[in-house]
Order: structure tokens, then sequence, then C-alpha cells
């Protein structure tokens, strides 16, 4: 459908857009400066009493995860058969191969080739898992990248059905064209272009009709099986199958409402804005074409993450953008509670002018108060080196049993002791110590609460974003920056609500930060992005040797 030359004068229901100049909303969101449309939250339908919807699911999550008496008998048979499918030539021939990597690798083939069968849930839950580098196996990770892209996307039909239900009116009367073939297809959902009779280009993501029965059906399932896989599976051996399917569960039953992504986009934007965080920008959802199965926002567009040379025939520093992707997620998880919470490729693009364009807000990570303050108190005391301190804050964000004795628990991983270079150790060494670890922290009952998850599933992102980007960055001497930065911006402010001393909030033992990453030689030299991918290639290259 081609876009019409002249756009009619507006509709009732779309807010004529502003005047050409910076929009009025900018001052309160990190938006474009051209706006299609302006967002006065105040006279927002569709954002109002989602706070009681959020806290209705959350009480929701216990019942969901708590293994049924009966589950869904046809279902559990449908997945239990197929999990055995792929696990059995596993147990019968591979988990005796000497060599590690061939082992793990075709067990995670099969794993992924299950869920592909299985449908958009499971889909939706190895998605997750791909975005997960160092918290999985890598030939896991490796595998389930590969579901990105498997969703076949609804027909068109089935698509106007969707919208014309959400909106109440023919899809023609609220869009002047549509595209019929999507722009994406994913488990949940899937966008098309669109332009409303204004003349503006949108993105429409729009639900497929039955995923919340699947899902909801799915996680029965899940929550059954869960303790029976509990060190059956060695690739989910550190994941605790009821601990992901429980993080899984609070995931995607929030991303089933669109309006809970949108107020996201707005809450988030809000932040970037408070913060003087320009260097992000979010679409704008529409005033009021959003629903829980239809969600209508500005269109952006820009280079792709990994288009290097379009970012470079642009004048746009590689540093920069990784710069602000640092201090803005930092930012933003320190200070207001809020970041998004599932950083990959295909969510985030830079525009031409430099700054990063954040998509997709379904999985976003919002901390309580008392979170936030631990979560603050953890990056505190990992950057002074006070260990117990650290292992404390681990326990108020729920990694921890609440009762645990810490002083057992740094005794029990040997925190109390010299650090240890794990490229110091043997290929035997390095397993037993592994092994050892993973059994005390099975044992003390440790999990990975979702803040922690996405927080580390970030971090991966940027890991990864510095290789492509700027691969000689020096990491000690960005995050001495970053942390100066941010101590100078709000040190006095977070000082207080720690109850320390505004001083202690400056202070980064770089021993200590080394110290992070397994070294502990003292050396003066630049910590490059460079240097510590290659003590990960070395200590990966002697786990798959073993």
């Amino acid at each position: 459908m081609a876009r019409p030359a002249q756009p009619p004068a507006a509709s009732p229901t779309q807010p004529p857009a502003t005047s050409p100049g910076t929009a009025p909303d900018t001052d309160r969101f990190a938006f474009t400066d051209a706006a299609p449309w302006v967002v006065d939250r105040d006279h927002l339908d569709w954002d109002v009493g989602l706070g009681v919807i959020r806290a209705a699911l959350a009480r929701e999550v216990p019942r969901l995860t708590a293994p049924k008496r009966i589950p869904p008998l046809g279902r559990l048979a449908r997945v239990s058969g197929r999990l055995a499918w792929a696990v059995a030539p596993w147990l019968l021939r591979e988990r005796r191969l000497s060599d590690s990597t061939r082992r793990i690798d075709g067990l995670s083939r099969r794993l992924r080739e299950a869920a592909e069968d299985l449908g958009p849930t499971y889909i939706k839950l190895g998605q997750i898992i791909s975005s997960g580098a160092g918290i999985f196996p890598d030939e896991l990770v490796a595998q389930f990248s590969l579901l990105r892209d498997k969703v076949p996307a609804e027909s068109f039909e089935v698509v106007r059905e969707v919208v014309e239900s959400d909106l109440g009116r023919p899809l023609e009367d609220v869009f002047a064209t549509f595209d019929r073939k999507p722009l994406a297809a994913a488990s949940i959902a899937q966008v098309h272009v669109a332009t409303l009779h204004t003349g503006e280009e949108v993105v429409v993501k729009v639900q497929r009709p039955t995923i919340r029965t699947q899902v909801y059906r799915d996680l029965e399932v899940m929550a059954w099986l869960a303790p029976f896989l509990i060190g059956r599976i060695p690739v989910s051996a550190l994941a605790n199958p009821p601990a992901l399917v429980e993080l899984f569960t609070e995931t995607i039953t929030e991303e089933l409402d669109f309006r809970l992504e949108a107020e996201n986009m707005l809450d988030v934007a809000e932040a970037f804005a408070q913060l003087d965080q320009r260097g992000f920008v979010v679409a704008r959802p529409h005033p009021t074409l959003v629903t829980r199965r239809v969600l209508v926002m500005e269109r952006l567009s820009g280079y792709g993450w990994e288009d290097i040379d379009g970012m470079i025939a642009a004048g746009i520093s590689g540093h920069d953008v990784v710069r602000t992707g640092m201090v803005g997620f930092t930012e933003g998880a320190m200070v207001q509670g809020i970041f998004h919470g599932d950083l990959h490729g295909g969510n985030l693009f830079v525009l031409e002018d430099g700054r990063i364009a954040l998509l997709d807000f379904g999985i976003t990570a919002r901390m309580t108060e008392k979170e936030r303050l631990a979560f603050l108190r953890m990056m505190i005391t990992g950057a002074t080196g006070d260990i117990r301190g650290q292992l404390a804050a681990f326990r108020d964000l729920g990694a921890l049993p609440d009762d645990v004795d810490l002083d057992w628990v740094m005794s029990e991983l040997r925190l109390d002791g010299d650090v240890i270079d794990p490229t110091q150790l043997s290929q035997d060494e390095m397993m037993a110590e592994l092994q050892r670890i993973t059994k005390a922290l099975l044992g003390m009952g440790a999990r990975l609460p979702k803040i922690l998850m996405l927080y580390v599933k970030n971090l991966v992102f940027l890991d990864g974003a510095i290789a492509t980007l700027a691969p000689d960055l020096d990491i000690m001497a960005e995050i001495m920056n970053l942390w100066m930065s941010m101590a100078g911006r709000h040190g006095e402010v977070l000082a207080a609500q720690l109850g320390i001393a505004a001083d202690d909030m400056i202070g980064v033992d770089e021993t200590s930060v080394r110290a992070a990453f397994g070294i502990t030689e003292q050396d003066a030299s630049p910590l490059t992005h460079e240097e510590l991918r290659r003590r990960r290639d070395l200590i990966r290259a002697r786990m798959r040797k073993r």
C-alpha cells in the first residue's frame, strides 16, 4: 500500500503534530526532537490503573509456578515426550564422550530443535536463554540464538481481527496504509509498518491471538516438570530449573499486556530525561492507540548495531556509543531503579546523530526501593572491595536466603582468602574449582533473581558491543571515569540513602576491580577489552579440552 501524497485532515482520535522545533514532551521524556504527536502523560486513558495490574500479575506468579497435582495431561505428554527424545541420545551415548564441547553441543542442538517443535512459549524461553551468555553454556546460547527468527508470522486476516477487535474500529478507519507483510515476527507478537490518516509513519505491534492461553498452559507444564530436571540435564545445573521457570513466568506474564510495555517506554524515557541522559531516545507510544494486544508507536530508523561502516561514514564514534550505553544503563539502575532488561542487537540501533534508540520494552527491570538500595550497595561494595557487604547486597536482592550466615558463605566459597586467577589453574584444578563452587551455591540455596539475571544479560551485551565498536577500550579507565561521574552527579544523595559518608562513594579500589576479573597480578598497564577477551578465550579453551 502506498503512502498518500497528501494526508487528510486529522481525525478526532489523533492529536495533531507539533510545530517545527523541539517538542514540548522532550522536557519530560527522552524522545525525538520532532514529534509525530505529543505525549501528555496526565491525559492518557490507557495509562490508568496499570500499577494494580502489575501487582495482580506479581501475586499470580507463585500460583503459576506451583506444580499442580494434575497438569494439562495432553500437553505434558507432548512436552515430556519431546524432551525425552532430545535427551535420550545424550543419556545413551554422548555423555560418555571425552570432548566436553561435543557432549554439550549435541544436547544443546536437540534442545533447540525441541523448543522449535513445542511452539512459541518454548521458543520465547529459548530466546531469553540465548541472551544469557556467561550464565548458560556457550553451546546452549549459540544454539538457542538460532530461535530468534523461527516463529512463522500470523496471517494478515488474523492481524486484522486482533487490531479491529482491540481498537473497536475497522483497520482502514485507523490507518491510511498498513503493510500486510510484517516487519518482524516474534514468539508473542509481530510488528507491521503503517501510516496514520494524518501522515505519520508508525510501527504497530500486534499480539498473537492465542498466545496467552498457550503461555499459561505451558507454564503449568514447566512448573510441574522443573523439579524433576534438577541435576538431570547438565546445561541446566547452574540455572536451577524451578528458579528459571519462576523468572520466566515473572517476565512473560507482563509481556502479554502491551499497556505495561507502553508504560515501560514512558518510565524509562522519563528516567533518562531526569538523569539528563540525552544520548538515548525512546519511541513515543501513541496517546490513544494502545491496548492489551495492540501497541502503536513512533517509527524510528538508524544504523543497525553492527553496521560499523555506516556509523564510521556518518562520523559516529564507536567509543562514544559504548560510553553512552555504559553510563545510561548503570545510572538508570542505580539512581532510578529501572532499566531496559533485554538489550540485544535487534532491540536498539544508532540514530544519525549518534544517539541510541531503544526498542521493545516488554522486558524491563523495575526495582522496589529495597531492591534498588541493595543493588546500589552491591555496586559500591564491588568497587571498594567489601566482599561481605557485597554478599549482604546479594542476599537483599534475593540471590541468597534471608537467614543465611554470611560468614559461613564467605568460608564455603573461600572468599576470605586470596583471589584465584583462573588462567593460572590447570584444567583439572579449574574443573574442580567450578564443581566446588557450584555445589556450594546449590547447597546454600543460591538462585539468580530476575533483577540480577537481566543486569548480567545486559552486561554481556555491552561486552559484545565493546568487542564490536571499541575493542581497544581501556576498561579500567572507563570504570573509573564512570564511577567518578556518578559520584560527582549523585554522590551526596546516594550516600544519604545508604547512610554512609559521601567520601565513601568516591573511592574505587582498582585492585578489587581487577580481582573481579580474576586478575591478581599488579599491573599498571591499561586493562583493555581485548586483554579480557584473551583471558576468557584461554579459560574456555581449557574447559573444552577437559
